[in-house]
């Protein structure tokens, strides 16, 4: 996109993107998650198993994904998207037991993946 000093272009585009966030906030499904080990790992935990059966990014019946990183950051990223980066990552090294006593099964994304 080219750079516009035209006030009105510039509130007309800021408007669209507002639309645009309502549109996802307002009538999407949002499944939010809360990783702060991210800072020390470089990594965000995504769950796809439980006790041996699908869970978390497998069943989740969400439109988005937001991962709260702190009060300032939040990431916001098509469920659909996610899925297609998580299964790149499924029997890796970034394929990690988790959870309660280790039942979980899940896949570390490199932060600047999602990015």
């Amino acid at each position: 996109m080219n750079f516009n000093s035209d006030f009105k272009y510039d509130l007309q585009l800021g408007q669209l993107g507002e639309k645009y966030l309502n549109d996802i906030l307002a009538n999407k499904k949002i499944e939010v998650k809360t990783d702060l080990q991210f800072k020390d790992t470089g990594n965000i935990y995504i769950e796809y198993q439980s006790r041996n059966k699908p869970s978390g990014i497998a069943t989740t019946q969400s439109d988005w994904y937001a991962f709260v990183l702190s009060k300032e950051k939040i990431i916001l990223i098509e469920t659909d998207k996610l899925k297609d980066i998580c299964r790149k990552y499924i029997g890796t090294k970034f394929d990690k037991r988790g959870g309660d006593n280790n039942t979980s099964k899940g896949v570390c994304i490199p932060i600047k993946e999602i990015l």
